[in-house]
């Protein structure tokens, strides 16, 4: 192999350094000013980067009262606190919106937010839906806004380092992917009361009306109505690094089957295996949050020069023939930051180039994962429509 080298470490830095933006609503030189839809553990998290990295947090909304408040605690003082996102579209003032919302709300709260002139950093997985994907990439792209989609792996330093060496031969023609996430993550769900107000109407939004108990809202990425379950929220993240290293395209075909098996209460299953065919390659995406072997997530690509794994320590390289090298030719140890994910939108707001995961990309990582949830429900295989990815 060309990258053949001694065993060695490599520990890779992404520190925050404060980013001050010119930004076309702030003015010249002026930080960029963002607001908070969906103040929830994780857009809680995300507007902290946004924050190391010297953006404003002008505005928080959240249809539940203790999130918003948790939220405006971390944008800090002068923040205003909103029940309806809409009023945050309003604002002159804001250039730039986190969406951190359930899955069901991401493509509308999207599309309004650019039809309001405002960039969007929305979490993954971008759409509830194959269609909404579609509607999503050609909604943007009617505007001239800046859009990035959460799929962090996409500015992570050392995955990029493992894009180019596979691009470059590294582990030779690549038949196989295979994707994993082992956790113990599965309770009976929690269907006590709420501790604070809940609009339980506008949480439904798109959804249409559902019938109220508190664990759908506590956990929704368990319901349908609301998420794509762990198929798709996990699925995102992973099935993208397949297709993004292996420059395979979306799936031609899915198959899919699970249940759940300790997470009593949940719609979606909490162990499955997916099965994806790709024109060059075949992948597999299995999850299991009933047991922690190897605990968290991993990919194999599997050449016939050598094999790549990833995971969420970094990377390890084995040449070929294994039985002969069962020592890594290469090993690269780091965490997964969000930090160089925040910086990149921030930089592309500034620039108005397009960032590392723009709607194309958040499109095309979750279409096979949704594409499986089809071929689980009607436990049949499931073809993609060749159109899903026509208007890109």
């Amino acid at each position: 192999m060309s990258y053949k080298k001694p065993l060695r470490r490599t520990f890779l830095t992404t520190a925050a350094a404060p980013l001050i933006l010119s930004a076309g609503a702030q003015g010249a030189n002026d930080r960029l000013t963002m607001a908070l839809i969906g103040s929830g553990g994780r857009g809680r998290n995300v507007t902290k980067s946004f924050i190391e990295l010297g953006a404003k947090c002008a505005a928080v909304a959240d249809v539940y009262e203790p999130n918003l408040q948790k939220g405006l605690e971390v944008a800090g003082e002068g923040a205003q606190g909103y029940g309806d996102y809409r009023r945050i579209l309003e604002r002159d003032d804001i250039d730039a919106v986190l969406i951190a919302t359930p899955d069901h709300w991401h493509v509308p709260m999207m599309l309004n937010a650019v039809q309001a002139g405002k960039d969007v950093y929305c979490e993954k997985p971008m759409s509830h839906s194959i269609s909404q994907g579609v509607e999503a990439v050609r909604g943007v792209r009617a505007t001239d806004r800046i859009v990035q989609i959460g799929m962090q792996r996409r500015s992570t330093p050392w995955i990029i380092e493992a894009k180019q060496m596979v691009d470059d031969g590294l582990i030779g023609n690549i038949s196989m992917a295979k994707a994993q996430w082992n956790w113990i993550r599965s309770r009976p769900l929690d269907n006590a009361g709420l501790d604070g107000k809940l609009d339980w109407q506008s949480f439904n939004g798109p959804a249409g009306a559902q019938h109220f108990e508190p664990m759908k809202f506590r956990r929704w990425r368990n319901f349908w109505a609301f998420s794509g379950g762990n198929m798709t929220d996990q699925g995102t993240h992973l099935m993208d690094v397949v297709q993004w290293l292996s420059n395979s395209g979306t799936p031609r075909s899915a198959v899919c089957h699970g249940r759940v098996v300790n997470m009593a209460g949940a719609e979606a299953p909490d162990t499955f295996a997916a099965s994806f065919e790709y024109e060059n390659l075949l992948a597999t995406w299995a999850l299991n949050y009933n047991n922690d072997y190897q605990d968290g997530w991993q990919i194999r690509f599997e050449g016939d020069k050598g094999t790549l794994i990833l995971d969420g320590s970094g990377y390890r390289v084995y040449d070929a023939p294994w039985v002969n090298n069962r020592e890594p030719a290469k090993v690269v140890e780091d965490r997964l930051p969000t930090i160089p994910h925040v910086r990149n939108f921030m930089e592309c707001v500034k620039s108005r180039e397009q960032p590392n995961a723009p709607v194309e990309v958040g499109h095309s990582g979750v279409c096979g994962p949704h594409l499986a949830n089809i071929a689980f429900h009607t436990k049949r295989m499931a073809f993609l429509n060749p159109h899903a990815t026509e208007t890109y």
